[in-house]
């Protein structure tokens, strides 16, 4: 007779006993390490070519006068025949369907941008003169699809045509494993530009003890190094012609404890302006259209960096009671930390007759994912209803191509439409650039936004 108790009650103390194996020393921990290397290195490898890098795939003349630049399909292809000079694509079989490069693919929509109809936009809208935007996408809750919104995001945009540059600040470096990035030691992460940061502060600070009589504080190995080191070394392309990446590993996390000790050596130190400071004093936002922050899932020092530096700050969460008060806890942290910024930069401001410090962002916007439309409807419409325009009307749904695409370590723009059927393939797509058209409506209006302020002053 099957025992009806739940199974909780039936375990045995010494077959409980038999599967629990040896206790767990400190060794452990580097085995268990070990094994998941080798587990990465494994999945990593199943999108790698011969030569142990990433490869893009190649787009169809279907997915290009569908999704990449609107026009025809028959037009398409006598645009190719009329000019021999283009890419011409090739076919698997003789008389098949053409396949272009991503590079073909640009060089496509930039002729059809200068040659083509006057009434449609084959290129992104992109204002003249205006540096890049730079987007975070943050929240202090793991498991909420932070990485993975901002990685279909930053192939998105690239698909779209935009220049974009990824920043991993996660020292999990989890962005890093999806563009295939190698970063050996902090050195080829964001540290050595918030060591100049400070280098730089300091060694002007020291010219001011020195002018008081007093004597300055000598700069160690580290910072001495880091005034050397510029943004543009620590850039890799990947395996997407339009998409550079500033990696991220292991060691960055050691920027959390240094970060504050040169806090507390350097008072006057805006330790908060070091990535956004960086990246202007290195021409970084004009070398690029869009810049993606993939920020910890914590409030550390790293985190403020990336949030006062963006210009538009997402909020991954997904349609649960638990995650949405994380989220409300998220931004109540936000709240404190950046208005205690604020007061004490203020407080010396108006004694000194300064302008005071306000951070500002052009847009913030929670965005729910993962999303189940038959069990999480209700919630997430209460959700809407308090969060009001800060909650993106857009649900990012859970897909079997979505699915798949993270099993396989790559982003559903990267999946191959002849691994599923078309109908498939557009439904998966179909979620991420809804996610995609709301994210970009937000970057187009802050932009027009600028290109009027901009007109205006001019004026």
């Amino acid at each position: 007779m099957t025992s009806s108790l739940p199974p909780y009650f039936t375990i045995d103390p010494d077959q409980a006993l038999a599967a629990l194996g040896r206790p767990a020393g400190t060794d452990g921990f580097a085995t268990i390490a070990t094994a998941c290397e080798r587990g990465r290195t494994d999945l990593a490898s199943r999108g790698l070519q011969e030569d142990g890098h990433r490869s893009l795939r190649m787009f169809s003349t279907w997915e290009i006068t569908r999704y990449l630049i609107p026009v025809a399909q028959g037009h398409f292809r006598r645009v190719l025949k009329q000019n021999p000079e283009l890419p011409q694509g090739r076919s698997e079989t003789e008389g098949g369907a053409k396949w272009f490069t991503l590079d073909e693919v640009l060089k496509l929509r930039a002729h059809f941008a200068a040659e083509g109809s006057k009434t449609k936009n084959y290129l992104p809208y992109r204002p003249k003169g205006l540096p890049a935007k730079l987007v975070a996408v943050a929240n202090f809750k793991g498991g909420v699809g932070k990485t993975s919104t901002a990685a279909h995001l930053a192939m998105s945009a690239a698909l779209d045509g935009y220049r974009v540059l990824v920043i991993d600040l996660d020292s999990q470096g989890s962005m890093t494993s999806i563009f295939g990035g190698k970063v050996e030691d902090e050195w080829q992460t964001v540290f050595p530009l918030l060591a100049r940061h400070y280098a730089s502060y300091l060694r002007s600070d020291n010219q001011r003890r020195m002018d008081r009589g007093e004597a300055p504080i000598p700069l160690d190995d580290t910072l001495s190094a880091a005034l050397d080191v510029k943004a543009q070394s620590l850039i890799q392309p990947t395996h997407w012609p339009n998409i550079d990446l500033i990696g991220a590993q292991l060691n960055l996390y050691w920027a959390e404890f240094q970060i504050p000790v040169w806090r507390m050596q350097g008072r006057g130190w805006k330790l908060w302006d070091a990535l956004t400071d960086s990246l202007q004093a290195d021409g970084i936002l004009d070398q690029y259209d869009i810049v993606f922050v993939d920020t910890p899932p914590a409030l550390g020092y790293l985190t403020i960096n990336g949030l006062a530096a963006s210009d538009i700050l997402l909020v991954p969460l997904g349609a649960s009671f638990l995650e949405f008060d994380s989220t409300g806890r998220f931004f109540d942290m936000l709240h404190t930390t950046f208005k205690s910024i604020e007061d004490g930069e203020n407080m010396a401001a108006r004694a000194l007759g300064r302008a005071e410090l306000n951070f500002e962002w052009d847009a913030v916007r929670a965005v729910i994912t993962r999303y189940d439309g038959s069990q999480q409807a209700e919630l997430a419409a209460l959700m809407q209803a308090y969060l009001g325009p800060t909650l993106s009307p857009h649900r990012q749904d859970f897909t079997a191509l979505i699915g798949q695409a993270g099993e396989q370590v790559q982003g559903i723009y990267e999946a191959d439409y002849r691994d599923f059927n078309r109908e498939t393939y557009a439904r998966g797509r179909e979620t991420f650039d809804a996610t995609y058209a709301a994210f970009k409506s937000l970057l187009i209006g802050a932009w027009r936004r600028d290109e009027i302020s901009q007109q205006q002053a001019a004026e």
